[in-house]
């Protein structure tokens, strides 16, 4: 019996007097006999436009059925000619595509013909009056139709709880004859012939034929249903709820799309090739999404962990080019300088052609921002071939977001490793993490921990991502790191890293760079290309910048190890010359010389004032290392009459602190040397400045800057303003080595230092420095303090 929930109508004797024309609904799937109500849902256009006309005007409709049901727009032939006239009770829509209406049928028609087709059907029909009931001779067929309707009522599973009661209650055979034909699941063609039996004693007869043919389809159905009742096994019972389930599916149209999504899915994890355990565990998954209903919260995430098992590059592999000539002829078109990094580089792409599976380093580039630690990996990536991923940790300080988020949590997603080698789409890019050293931690774990087993060759072929739940191999990624400094790399992780230090540029390799490099990339950028105005008159490019222009930039505009700065200056030039052609005030190229310079960009921030700034006694100059290079920084001693207290600003760390206490001690210790008094330090206060106060400073570098200072103030001889020293000093009056001389040295050049005060220990570190910069300096090695006082401190008094 089909669902359908039953309302009684009272039953009408006389029926109005129908209309000579009537709006016709063509109707599939379900008949409405007279006296009945029911829900009807429109979605066709005709049949909506139809059902709208007859609310408008407040006029019943016909219902006809249609002989084929899957026919969309049925013409007047394709519909039975007998069906109900109806009265819209109430209309609602609900979409666009959707109505609902109740109606109300009262009695039969027939179709005499059709005088409107467009744009919904119109037919003038004659009305078929119920034939009067007869008094007698129909009591035993009525107790006998209400029986067996009783007795397939019970039988039919799923009937509305109410249809047996309204059978029970029914006392006319016409109203009972049309509520169960409604009602009974039987087929279409013999409800319809039913509805065109007009005499009451055949449609009684007709009625109990089908529904004895129910009835033993039904008690058949029970009686299997009862015997294999706990006799089916697994595998019949899934059986059974998946043809359930597919012909829901089928009804709701979805049947097709989920079969060919899972079908789809079973072929690409075949061509995929997993490994053995990753296949065994997509295809019980597979399984396990084919149970799941749609509606299901989990078949979304597992949907999504498929397409992300089926779109990573399990083996996919990019062909290298391992050919070492051509690797070092990118390297030099891409960086210019860098030869210790180029020459390790290259060491590692050998060792990468003789042993392939091998397990290699993992280099790591540590420097100044702006020295072309990421633009190498591109390079590296350029020569062999291969895919370049880059991923940038800093600030990251959850775990999951390197090693993903289990499935369990809402919104989960891979980590941010397997999600770029998805979208690398092989499995041996060039891989860079970006920025090691600012890597955070935080109450969601440590993430250089899950970096450990990212980077570790012994462990990354069995690397597994929480969200995926099953291991990938990383063994083929080639991983390179960059960092600016090498201390705030975790110990563990930077363990597994092979340091290659980039310490910055010299004045001539940042003048070579921005002519090859920089002085181009900008031109263009600014659209100052011969492409984009043709050759000037005169020849070349519309813009030109001159090598005196460049060193200008170099020296008075910026101080920085790397470039960045020096291109964003040369892109100030190629903006202001942008502007002049496209005001059309240029029509001959621009040439930009070094006195230009300060009339475009303002005056010089940088100067060397070496030479003002330790013009009295008192004053040295150090040499310091920053992350970011090196840099000159100004000691600045001076006493005033106290109680013999050390008084030092600037926001010195702990361990300067201690070098200024042990600077002190060591100069109070050879006092008498220097022509000081005892009384003097117990008189006077001593007050040590390290300027631009609001960067802070820190580490033992300073140590003989600090002697130099005090022993100037001490002495009233003025420290040389050209010289400058670094290194750290012991109560014995020892200097220690120290590191970053390479940075200190270029900062030195670049302040127009002349003479560099390095610690002995530290001679074989001139080896790192540019020849270039070796001619241009003197060098001398310290073993002791006293000869740095020797050769700084100006021989008279000033």
């Amino acid at each position: 019996m089909a669902k359908k929930r039953t309302k009684k109508a009272p039953r009408k004797r006389k029926a109005k007097e129908a209309p000579t024309e009537l709006i016709v609904l063509p109707v599939r799937n379900m008949i409405l006999f007279p006296g009945v109500a029911l829900p009807l849902m429109v979605g066709r256009q005709r049949t909506i436009a139809a059902i709208q006309a007859a609310v408008q005007t407040s006029k019943p409709v016909g219902l006809l059925l249609q002989r084929d049901p899957d026919q969309e727009v049925p013409e007047p032939g394709d519909l039975y000619e007998v069906g109900t006239v109806a009265e819209i009770l109430r209309y609602w829509p609900i979409s666009d595509e959707r109505h609902n209406a109740i109606c109300q049928a009262h009695e039969r028609f027939r179709i005499v013909d059709y005088v409107q087709t467009e744009p919904y059907l119109v037919a003038r029909v004659e009305r078929i009056p119920d034939a009067p009931e007869p008094t007698k001779g129909l009591t035993a067929l009525f107790r006998a139709l209400k029986a067996r309707a009783g007795e397939v009522i019970d039988l039919a599973p799923g009937a509305p709880e109410d249809l047996g009661p309204a059978v029970a209650a029914m006392d006319s055979p016409t109203q009972l004859a049309d509520l169960v034909c409604t009602f009974m699941d039987a087929p279409l063609a013999d409800k319809q012939r039913l509805l065109e039996t007009v005499d009451l004693r055949e449609r009684l007869e007709g009625l109990m034929h089908v529904l004895g043919d129910l009835q033993e389809v039904l008690a058949l159905s029970a009686k299997i249903r009862q015997d294999t009742k706990g006799s089916l096994d697994d595998a019949q019972r899934e059986y059974f709820l998946r043809e359930q389930l597919r012909a829901i599916r089928r009804e709701l149209g979805d049947e097709e799309d989920a079969d060919e999504e899972l079908e789809d899915l079973r072929i690409r994890l075949k061509e995929l090739q997993l490994p053995d355990d990753v296949d065994r565990q997509a295809r019980k998954e597979l399984k396990r999404l084919a149970r799941l209903p749609e509606q299901s919260p989990e078949h979304p995430t597992l949907r999504t962990w498929f397409e992300v098992v089926t779109e990573l590059p399990w083996n996919v592999l990019t062909k290298e080019n391992l050919d070492l000539d051509r690797a070092a002829r990118i390297l030099d078109e891409d960086h210019y300088g860098l030869e210790k990094v180029k020459k390790r580089i290259l060491e590692t792409l050998a060792v990468r052609k003789l042993n392939p599976r091998g397990q290699g380093t993992i280099l790591c580039l540590v420097g100044p921002p702006g020295v072309g630690k990421t633009s190498l990996g591109r390079s590296v990536a350029r020569a062999l071939g291969l895919e370049f991923s880059r991923l940038s940790l800093g600030g990251v300080h959850d775990e999951a977001e390197i090693r993903g988020h289990r499935r369990t949590y809402i919104g989960a997603m891979p980590g941010s490793v397997i999600t770029s080698l998805r979208k690398a789409g092989a499995s041996n890019p060039v891989f860079m993490l970006d920025e090691l050293d600012k890597l955070g931690s935080g109450i969601h774990g440590d993430p250089s921990a899950a970096l450990l087993e990212v980077l570790d060759p012994a462990q990354n072929n069995t690397f597994t991502d929480n969200y995926l739940g099953v291991p990938f191999d990383l063994s083929r990624v080639f991983f390179i790191g960059t960092a600016n400094v090498l201390h705030a790399i975790p110990g563990p992780l930077r363990d597994r890293l092979e340091v290659i230090e980039i310490p910055g540029y010299t004045e001539q390799e940042k003048l070579e760079i921005a002519k090859r490099y920089l002085v181009p990339k900008q031109l263009e950028a600014a659209g100052l290309t011969t492409a984009q105005f043709g050759r000037m008159a005169s020849g070349g490019a519309p813009c030109k910048i001159q090598a005196g222009a460049l060193r200008e930039l170099i020296r008075n505009h910026t101080r920085e190890a790397g470039v960045r700065g020096l291109e964003r200056a040369v892109g100030a030039l190629c903006r202001h010359a942008a502007t002049h052609f496209a005001r059309g005030r240029r029509r001959k190229p621009l040439v930009i010389r070094a006195e230009d310079v300060e009339t475009i960009l303002g005056p010089a921030p940088f100067d060397h004032d070496v030479r003002r700034r330790v013009s009295t006694p008192g004053v040295a100059t150090g040499l310091a290392w920053t992350a970011v290079g090196g840099e000159i920084l100004f000691v600045e001693a001076t006493a005033i009459p106290g109680k013999g207290q050390l008084i030092l600003t600037g926001q010195l760390g702990d361990v300067m602190r201690e070098s200024a206490q042990a600077a002190l001690t060591l100069v109070r210790g050879r006092g008498l040397d220097l022509g000081v008094a005892p009384e003097f330090f117990r008189e006077n206060d001593i007050h040590i400045h390290l300027p631009a106060g609001a960067v802070p400073k820190d580490g033992p570098s300073a140590g003989v800057p600090l002697v130099l200072a005090l022993a100037s103030l001490l002495t009233g001889r003025r420290v040389r303003d050209t010289v400058a020293a670094t290194g750290e000093v012991s109560l014995q009056g020892l200097v220690l080595p120290v590191g970053g001389i390479k940075e200190k040295v270029l900062a030195a050049q670049a302040a127009g230092i002349k003479t560099v005060l390095l610690p002995g220990r530290n001679r074989a570190d001139l080896e790192d420095i540019p020849a270039a910069v070796r001619e241009r300096l003197e060098f001398r090695f310290l073993d002791r303090v006293e000869e740095a006082l020797d050769l700084a401190l100006l021989g008279r008094k000033s």
